[in-house]
Formats: structure tokens, sequence, C-alpha cells
């Protein structure tokens, strides 16, 4: 597997400092160790209504020189508004990102089916707007559905679109409307019956079903569909050994099964990238932190991940195992 960094970790949102530039960030990779760079739609960093054909000429240029590839572009969409006008402003938003990926020679965008939102000019650090956490178990009712099938509605539109650019969409498991888990989103790539719509499955949004069996579930329904996936890079800490352990999840107190997921998307055949995104307040000792603390929670997240994924010499078939 090949490790890629999410621009949204140095985008100064959620640490004290500036965001670092687009050409910052490739030359952070390489420095890191990452093989590739994942970019997010969003400003101060790369909105494409801001970066220019030369720009983006001069990223691609710039990324090639440091042996950092382009792997995916990430974007900010949100399908399922009631109002005719905010659909028809996110399919538009989509076009450019669809545009952008094109002049950056990037295949794969990330979508959502619906994006809370950030707020980032009221308080010290960004906060995600709320949205209903929908748990996996819980009865939907006809709002819920409306929402749902605008968003499929819109991502075969968009689908359509990409298709002609030779791209692929990559539907995140991502809340609201995706409940927690592969299910919702496994089902909503098959409505939607696209060929160019793929999956982006992320382990930290499976929250507390980290169960071996129900991971295995998971990627043997959806591991031949699942062209990304991330990880989080926001709670790793290292012990005065020098041993570098997990934290506890934010989200829901326990243990991300990291181990399972990866074994089963290699048995699988997963060759995408697994994306680095720190993406939560960084804090130490109850302040907000600087731009040093996303270093260090990506570094040793990045080793962790290594580590982990170290296999013997059969690494490359679909017979090898972590150890």
């Amino acid at each position: 597997m090949k490790f890629a960094l999410l621009t949204v970790s140095y985008g100064g949102l959620f640490y004290k400092g500036k965001a670092l530039s687009l050409e910052q960030q490739i030359h952070k990779a390489k420095e890191l160790g990452f093989d590739a760079l994942s970019i997010e739609t969003k400003r101060p960093v790369a909105s494409p209504i801001d970066l220019s054909k030369s720009e983006r000429t001069r990223i691609r240029e710039i990324a090639a020189a440091e042996g950092i590839v382009l792997c995916a572009i990430e974007s900010l969409s949100n399908f399922t508004s009631s109002f005719m006008e905010e659909r028809e402003n996110n399919i538009a938003m989509m076009q450019y990102v669809l545009e952008l990926a094109r002049d950056l020679d990037i295949d794969i965008v990330k979508i959502f089916a619906a994006w809370p939102g950030i707020t980032n000019d009221e308080d010290e650090i960004a906060l995600y707007g709320p949205f209903d956490r929908i748990p996996y178990y819980k009865r939907l009712f006809p709002a819920d559905l409306r929402k749902w099938n605008r968003a499929v509605q819109g991502i075969r539109e968009v689908a359509d679109r990409a298709a002609d650019l030779g791209i692929t969409l990559a539907l995140q498991n991502h809340a609201p409307v995706i409940r927690p888990g592969y299910e919702d989103v496994l089902s909503m790539m098959q409505e939607i019956d696209k060929s160019n719509v793929k999956l982006c499955l992320d382990l930290p949004l499976f929250y507390d079903r980290q169960s071996d069996e129900y991971i295995h579930e998971a990627i043997e329904h959806c591991g031949k569909h699942t062209i990304l996936t991330h990880f989080g890079s926001w709670n790793f800490s290292q012990k005065a050994d020098g041993e570098i352990v997990e934290d506890p999840s934010p989200s829901f107190g326990g243990q991300t099964n990291y181990k399972t997921f990866f074994n089963s998307l290699l048995g699988a055949g997963y060759e995408g990238y697994l994306v680095s995104e720190y993406c939560l307040p960084a804090l130490k000792n109850h302040q907000v932190a600087g731009i040093e603390e996303i270093d260090k929670g990506t570094r040793l997240s990045l080793k962790y991940m290594k580590d982990l994924l170290k296999v013997p010499n059969a690494a490359q078939t679909k017979k090898h195992a972590i150890i």
C-alpha cells in the first residue's frame, strides 16, 4: 500500500498558525515520507476558483520533481439541499472540481453525499457544522428519504460529467445522510448505478463497529469497489521506550481496528492509497497547539501504519498478512 497526505491537515483550520500553500504541502509530503498528496478543494489551499491554468501546470511540475503523486481530489459536496438553487450551486462547484482534477491529471474525485460544512471565521479554530448523527439502527422517515434520493440524483448527474473527463467518483461513508458503517454507502453506490462511482471506505467512520467479523463483512461487500481510504492522525502518542500507540478514538472511545481492516483490504486486492488526515482540533495541555502538533501526529501515525503493514516478501500477493 502507498501513503498520501490530505491537504486539510495543513490547511490552517485546526491548529494555531497559517495554512501551507499547495506547493508547500507537496514539499511537506516529501519531507514526512509520503508517496502522494490528496488535495481538498478548500480555501486557502486549493479552491478551484483560485488556481489559474498556469498555476495548475506548475503544481504538476513541482509534484513530479519531488516524486509526489497527486492521487486524488477531495470535494466538499452536498447534494441534499431542499433548495434548488443550492443544489444547482453544488453542481456548478463540482464542475469546477472536476476540471481541476482533469488539469492536474487526477482521475479520482472524492465526494460526500452531504457535507455539513465548516465555520472558520468565528472562533480560534474551525468547527464543523452541526448535523444529525444518525445511528445505524435508526428508522428512516420521509425527510431522510428525500435527502437520500436528492443525493442519488445529484451524484448521477455529476458522475455523467465526470465520465466525460475520464474521472471516477469515490463516495465516502461519511455522515450525515449516510449512516456509520458500510451498508448505507454501498446501497447508495448501487442505487446510483454508474460504473464510474466507487467507494471511499474509512474505518474510523465505522465508529464502535470495530469487530473482526464486521470488518471482514464490510470488505467482502465493498472491497472490490473501494478505491480510496483515510486514517486519522490525531490520536497517536509515543511511550518512553519509543513505541507508538493508538489512543482511544475521539468518536467512540475505543480502538480502531486498522490491522484487520488493512488485512481485509489487501486480501481484496486493494492497490489504492492510505490517506492521512488531521482534521480535528490540535490540542496540547488543553490549549490550541501550533503546526508542530500536526507534524508530530502525522509522523507518529504514518510510522504506526507503515509498521503495521510490514509483511514478508509475499506482500504483493493477495495472500499476505500483517504481522
